[in-house]
């Protein structure tokens, strides 16, 4: 299954390297939500790279350690292990360069993925090659990612949103005054391992009180939960390699009627964000529809311009980006995730709400299945 699901992949991205004519010897991707996606699903190795020409049989470099587990495991049948500390992945990657690619003159062109490079990657790459060139083929892989496979949606995708809601539950149960919010996220944490997740893609939340709910990436703190207070829930989890998120919010005891409002504001736009999510819009409209509740609840100046990304291999994809005046186009099989920021309003603002949503043909599916409106304690 896996060599089928790999062959699968590397032809149809080979197919969109000749379709758009880009000028490349070979795609070089070391980073994990790549190497998982071209191997067939392999999640169990840290130390890889994949190497696929525009043409003919891709390769993968791992440890030696390693190599057998992915040759048998992988759909790729180039498996090549180095010895470390003698020998390391760069100098792997380059000698396979030129023994099995036949890549000897000093200038090449490598298309890759921007950000992210190891710098010890990038200069024995340089030293191997004095005039390498990078390609930058970000659009491409975020594309190919993006509208998923049927079982990348049905046995993936939805096993982590199911898991995401049984902590989300565990969390919300937990919740009471003088409890810590790292105990609830224990508590959250414990049920999703039970219930097999690997693991989040990035640092949790459980967020008490309106101060912090406001920062752009917080966590979850020794801080204890008071009463009369908001807590604001951020999980995540992770099935072979595969993420959902979702985020709820509870009041404990008494909080602000405008605190509520804003809430329910939030809450709209949601409903109203993912209503519009249908094949063939831009992902600007989709904002726009969300952005439209906010402003004409008067609080358009107190809201951010993006509001959704994709979700795969990454808690937030890099396509679609769901954000003003975005040309990126939404299409069936495509899994979001919406809504991600609060209205910034200092002592009232910060409750969220967030789920996992497939786009589909017949309207979109909310894959974290659990109530959205905001739990009163």
């Amino acid at each position: 299954m896996k060599r089928r699901i790999a062959q699968e992949r590397i032809k149809r991205f080979q197919k969109i390297l000749q379709e758009n004519k880009i000028d490349i010897d070979v795609a070089l991707f070391t980073r994990r939500e790549n190497t998982i996606y071209f191997t067939g699903g392999i999640t169990q190795v840290e130390c890889i790279a994949v190497i696929i020409p525009k043409e003919g049989d891709p390769a993968v470099i791992t440890l030696w350690l390693d190599a057998p587990y992915v040759a048998e495991n992988s759909g790729i049948e180039k498996v090549f292990g180095y010895h470390f500390p003698s020998n390391n992945l760069g100098k792997k990657v380059v000698e396979v360069l030129k023994t099995e690619f036949g890549l000897k003159a000093p200038k090449i062109k490598i298309g890759t993925e921007r950000y992210f490079m190891d710098f010890y990657l990038y200069n024995e790459l340089k030293k191997g090659f004095p005039k390498i060139e990078f390609i930058d083929l970000s659009e491409i892989i975020y594309k190919v990612r993006a509208v998923k496979e049927p079982r990348e949606i049905n046995y993936n995708i939805k096993k982590a949103s199911a898991i995401v809601v049984r902590g989300m539950e565990a969390a919300i149960n937990s919740v009471k005054p003088g409890i810590s919010e790292v105990e609830v996220l224990a508590e959250a944490e414990y049920a999703m391992r039970k219930a097999g997740s690997e693991g989040s893609n990035f640092r949790m939340q459980v967020l008490a009180g309106s101060e912090r709910q406001l920062l752009t990436h917080p966590y979850a703190s020794n801080n204890k939960i008071k009463n009369n207070q908001t807590v604001v829930i951020h999980l995540g989890a992770t099935y072979m390699g595969y993420s959902a998120k979702m985020c709820r919010t509870v009041a404990v005891g008494k909080v602000p009627e405008k605190t509520k409002e804003i809430y329910e504001v939030i809450l709209d736009a949601q409903t109203t964000a993912i209503n519009a999510l249908k094949p063939g819009k831009l992902a600007s409209e989709v904002f726009n529809a969300a952005y439209e509740v906010v402003r004409k609840a008067g609080y358009g100046n107190y809201f951010l311009d993006v509001i959704g990304y994709g979700i795969g291999l990454r808690q937030s994809e890099f396509y679609p980006i769901i954000k003003k005046n975005s040309e990126h186009r939404i299409e069936s099989n495509m899994v979001v995730g919406l809504l991600l920021p609060t209205i910034y309003v200092k002592n009232y603002g910060g409750p969220r709400v967030t789920d996992v949503i497939q786009v589909t043909e017949d309207g979109p599916r909310i894959l974290t299945k659990y109530p959205r409106e905001l739990i009163e304690l």
